[in-house]
């Protein structure tokens, strides 16, 4: 992290991605303590009728460096079952659904 400046939590690297009506944001971004972190912002233009105008509604997820490997690995799992149909041979899928089922409902997200 040699040759920079942080101050907050500011933005280290971005990629976009524009994929039909949405756009994805993927940045690093560094705490005061300069630990890296990755926010993912998904965007999307929607139309508010009422005020005859656009806007942008966000959703953004943070993730951070110790989830950064259990994360890579099931969206890789993820994309692999959905081009093949061929789901992955861990039980990394059974530990997930336990953690679900200990937490509240999340079935409105």
């Amino acid at each position: 992290m040699e040759g920079f400046e942080n101050k907050g939590r500011d933005d280290i690297f971005s990629k976009v991605v524009r994929a039909g009506k949405r756009t994805y944001f993927f940045d690093v971004k560094s705490t005061r303590n300069e630990e890296l972190y990755v926010t993912i912002t998904e965007s999307k233009r929607r139309y508010d009728q009422e005020n005859d105008k656009f806007f942008y509604e966000k959703h953004k997820l943070f993730l951070y460096k110790e989830d950064f490997e259990k994360f890579s690995n099931s969206l890789t799992d993820i994309i692999h079952f959905i081009q093949t149909g061929e789901k992955p041979i861990d039980d990394s899928m059974e530990e997930s659904d336990n953690e679900l089922e200990s937490t509240d409902d999340l079935s409105n997200y």
